[in-house]
């Protein structure tokens, strides 16, 4: 994973394989972004991840959270941008 200033992370999760595909599906639609990794949680909940520049996982991971709507449960979205060493030593490889 990069060290770069402007490497941001954004994670996702739905409940629902329908509203998990559509998430993953317009988070790569919207932006320049990639998947880097999931985890199914149980019961039908998936975070996903996702990196790339600031401005375009925010915009992913708000386009993202609206399809989830409607289609599935949002448990949980978030961004953060630049992790510390000790967080991104924490994230699935």
């Amino acid at each position: 994973m990069s060290e770069q200033s402007n490497f941001t992370v954004g994670l996702i999760e739905p409940q629902g394989f329908t509203a998990v595909f559509e998430a993953i599906d317009t988070t790569l639609k919207t932006a320049s972004v990639e998947v880097f990794a999931h985890e199914k949680l149980g019961d039908g909940y998936t975070s996903v991840l996702i990196n790339g520049d600031v401005a375009g996982v925010r915009a992913a991971i708000e386009a993202g959270k609206a399809k989830v709507d409607g289609l599935g449960r949002l448990i949980a979205a978030h961004v953060i941008p630049r992790p510390s060493k000790g967080v991104s030593g924490l994230l699935p490889k």
